[in-house]
């Protein structure tokens, strides 16, 4: 991804990635949809289960307002899969280049992961700006993400941090200039969405949103 492309654009201006694990495609929209109604329009399906990609597709067809990606793309075969479920971007924990290079052809805006310089010099080699910071929480947090990223800050880069965010900290990471958003599973746990706790997923996007916005 382009730090000025639309879809990160969108990403950054929302501030707040609910990331979810789905298990039945009949979840999809109502998840969608209490996200929605919480404020927050951007979310990434993990590439775990069979429902990630018809729950995409769902949530694209009847929920147009989110926008919604895969994360977990770790197989350039993934790629044109989630292109054709209607994917608006893509997310990968690691930085793998056939990935990104898949990606690329496809057209798919994509976010590699990345936690060291390494990784971040590799995505540079494909022009990516957008990098996922993965996992922040146990790598070390904001301040390993300012210590790496601080040999590339005249490039303008910006990152997601997924990992360990929480609604008690994820106002730390909003508020540095580095940060685009934030992506949380907490927002819409497997849990919550198993028993169909629709107004409890709601409640968290409100929150999430209210100190979102306070941030920015």
């Amino acid at each position: 991804m382009k730090t000025n492309d639309p879809i990160p654009s969108r990403i950054a201006t929302s501030g707040v990635l609910a990331v979810l694990v789905i298990d039945r495609v009949e979840d999809a929209v109502p998840v969608a949809e209490a996200l929605l109604a919480g404020g927050v329009d951007a979310m990434e399906l993990t590439l775990r289960t069979e429902a990630a990609l018809p729950s995409l597709a769902a949530i694209s067809a009847e929920v147009p307002e989110m926008m919604v990606g895969i994360g977990t793309i770790i197989d350039p075969s993934q790629v044109n899969q989630v292109v054709d479920a209607g994917g608006s971007f893509g997310v990968a924990p690691g930085t793998n280049p056939e990935v990104i290079r898949a990606a690329e052809q496809a057209g798919l805006p994509f976010a590699p992961g990345i936690m060291t310089p390494s990784d971040i010099e590799r995505a540079l080699q494909f022009g990516c700006e957008i990098l996922k910071f993965f996992p922040a929480g146990s790598s070390g947090g904001l301040k390993h993400l300012k210590n790496i990223s601080a040999p590339y800050a005249h490039l303008g880069l910006k990152y997601i941090p997924l990992g360990g965010v929480s609604l008690d900290n994820m106002s730390d990471y909003l508020t540095a200039d580095m940060v685009a958003a934030v992506g949380g599973s907490w927002l819409a746990p497997r849990d919550l969405i198993a028993s169909g706790d629709w107004p409890e997923i709601t409640a968290r996007a409100k929150a999430a949103r209210a100190l979102a916005d306070q941030c920015r």
